[in-house]
């Protein structure tokens, strides 16, 4: 079953840089964006690495929330770290936003982010029913 997507906005998140929606629905399912470590609100990305992660993760929560879902109904995330030696320091983070809810999961390590962010985090969750 296909239905027409439809995106999805919240100015609680940062806008999409470029020709994007921030999230997108269709079929039962939200697609959300990559997120980055900016500040909704003046769009300043920490330096910090910690600081970077739970920033990206809230804001694909509050676009997650925004859709109509929430975190426990994410059933993939994908996540792109400038350095692998981050990724114990990333997973603890992780674990705070997901508690015991266990999504699919890659972490690639890549060789440049958007805005020389240090973390991007994106999802696909299931609506709720």
């Amino acid at each position: 079953m296909f239905l027409d997507p439809k995106a999805v906005h919240t100015d609680a998140a940062p806008a999409a840089i470029g020709p994007y929606s921030q999230a997108v629905t269709s079929a039962g399912l939200t697609f959300v964006s990559g997120q980055l470590g900016a500040d909704p609100g003046t769009g300043v990305i920490s330096e910090d690495f910690a600081e970077q992660v739970r920033q990206a993760l809230t804001n694909l929560k509050t676009i997650v929330e925004a859709a109509g879902s929430d975190m426990t109904r994410v059933v993939s995330v994908d996540a792109f770290l400038l350095d692998m030696g981050n990724f114990q320091a990333f997973n603890a983070i992780y674990a705070e936003f997901f508690k015991d809810h266990r999504p699919a999961r890659v972490v690639v390590a890549v060789a440049a982010l958007p805005r020389e962010a240090q973390v991007e985090v994106r999802c696909v969750a299931a609506q709720r029913g």
